[in-house]
């Protein structure tokens, strides 16, 4: 029985270990990861307080009515 050996699969290095490309695939380089990186919009460099004033203010929005016409009535 002879046969041919089977070519190797490429592999890539990954923060989580070595990992095995199919074959077909190229590997991504460092350009193409920053690239993705520089595509993406920019955030905050620490956390923003939320807007809750004015128009903004979406706690003031479930507030119910004070006089609504169909507001249960207690009955204690």
């Amino acid at each position: 029985m002879t046969g041919d050996l089977p070519i190797p699969f490429e592999t890539e290095p990954t923060p989580m270990g070595e990992q095995t490309l199919i074959p077909g695939v190229r590997r991504v380089s460092t350009y193409e990861r920053l690239m993705v990186l520089a595509a993406q919009p920019l955030g905050p460099k620490k956390s923003q307080k939320p807007c809750d004033l004015g128009l903004f203010d979406e706690v003031a929005r479930n507030q119910l009515d004070l006089f609504s016409p169909n507001s249960p009535t207690r009955k204690d």
